[in-house]
C-alpha cells in the first residue's frame, strides 16, 4: 500500500458514534533502516473513544496504568484533538478507554501506537471520515512523533519503508515479507527514553558508514522478501546501535550473543528491547541459547508474529 498524497484540511461534522481501534506494536530501524523501516508486531493496544457533550474521562488498563496522565496530556487524547482540529470539527467532550498490551519505553512503538490509535479513532467519529484518510493520519502522526517509521507500520501493518517527499510530506510503502518470517522480541524490565537514546547520536556520520548502511538497508529488503539466509549480514548497522550501547549495555550484550550464534539480532527502535529475525524457529532457538545463564530472568521473551493488517477501526451508533 502506498501513501503519497499531501494532507488537505477539510471541514467535517461530528457523528455521535463510538469508535474502537486496535493498533499493533512496531519495531523500527531493523538494524540499518534508521528512521525509515518498521515492522508491525501482533501485540496490540485497543482504544475506545466516545464523544461527549463536555468534559474528559480517561481510563487505562494494562501497560501504563497508573503511570500515564489521565488529562489532556494523554498522548491518545492529544492525537484525537489533532485529528478533530484537522477535520475542522469543534472539539467535543471525550470519554476514552485504553486497554494496553504494548510495553512502554521499550522500543516497541507505544507512542506511535497511541498517536495512530487516537487519529484513527477520531476518523471513526467523523461524519466525513475521508478528512482523516491514511495519508493524512500518517502526516499528522509524523508531526506528533517526529518521524514516520513506527507510525507507518502501526497504520499499514507488515513491513514498511517510509520517507519524506521533497516538500516534506511523509510517504510510506508496505513490503510483503516472507510468510514464514518469525520475529522474536526480548523485552527487558527497564525502560529507556527515546529522547535519551536519540541524544546519544552524533550530528554527523562518516561517509563510509552512511554508504555501508545504505547497502545493508537495500539488502535487508531482499532478505526479508526472498533470501532470509542473508538476514544476518543485512541487519548490520554503523549509524546508531553502537553509539547507543552505553545507555543499554545488557541490550548490546544480548544482540552480540545472538548474532554470534548466527541469528539476526538488532536493537528494537531506540531500545532497550531486542528484535531477532529468522524463519522456521531460527530466531527463538538462538534466543533460548543466548539467554541461558543468570541474566535470563531479566528478559521477557515474546514470539508475537507479524501483524499484516495494521490499525483496525470499528464503529457503532450514530
Amino acid at each position: 500500500m502506498s501513501l503519497d498524497s499531501a494532507p488537505v484540511a477539510g471541514r467535517g461534522l461530528l457523528a455521535h458514534r463510538r469508535a474502537t481501534v486496535r493498533v499493533p506494536a512496531t519495531s523500527a530501524n531493523l538494524g540499518p533502516g534508521f528512521d525509515s523501516m518498521g515492522l508491525a508486531l501482533a501485540l496490540h493496544d485497543v482504544v475506545t473513544l466516545s464523544p461527549a457533550a463536555s468534559g474528559l474521562e480517561v481510563t487505562v488498563e494494562g501497560e501504563g496504568a497508573g503511570g500515564v496522565p489521565l488529562t489532556e496530556d494523554h498522548l491518545v487524547v492529544r492525537a484525537v484533538r489533532a485529528g478533530f482540529d484537522h477535520a475542522g470539527v469543534p472539539q467535543p467532550g471525550i470519554r476514552l478507554h485504553c486497554a494496553n498490551s504494548i510495553p512502554h519505553g521499550r522500543g516497541l512503538g507505544s507512542s506511535a501506537a497511541a498517536v495512530v490509535a487516537g487519529l484513527v479513532a477520531a476518523r471513526g467519529c467523523l461524519a466525513e471520515p475521508e478528512a482523516l484518510d491514511d495519508a493524512t493520519v500518517l502526516a499528522l502522526a509524523t508531526s506528533l512523533e517526529g518521524h514516520p517509521d513506527n507510525a507507518a507500520a502501526a497504520l499499514l501493518g507488515g513491513c514498511t519503508i517510509s520517507w519524506l517527499s521533497p516538500s516534506g510530506v511523509p510517504r510510506a510503502e508496505r513490503v510483503e515479507v516472507r510468510a514464514d518470517l518469525d520475529p522474536v522480541v526480548c523485552v527487558p524490565s527497564g525502560e529507556l527514553s527515546t529522547n535519551t537514546a536519540r541524544a546519544m547520536l552524533p550530528a554527523l556520520v562518516p561517509h563510509p558508514d552512511a554508504s555501508f548502511n545504505a547497502g545493508r538497508a537495500a539488502l535487508l529488503v531482499h532478505a526479508l522478501t526472498r533470501r532470509p539466509d542473508l538476514l544476518l549480514e543485512a541487519t548490520e548497522d554503523r549509524l546508531h546501535q553502537a553509539q547507543r550501547a552505553p545507555a543499554m549495555p545488557e541490550t548490546a550484550e544480548l544482540v552480540h550473543r545472538v548474532r554470534e550464534l548466527g541469528a539476526a539480532a538488532v536493537v528494537s527502535g531506540a531500545g532497550p528491547s531486542v528484535l531477532v529475525l529468522g524463519v522456521r524457529g531460527e530466531a527463538i532457538d538462538a534466543v533460548n541459547s543466548a539467554l541461558g545463564g543468570p541474566t535470563a530472568h531479566r528478559w521477557t521473551v515474546l514470539r508475537p508474529g507479524i501483524d499484516t493488517v495494521g490499525s483496525i477501526l470499528a464503529t457503532e451508533g450514530e
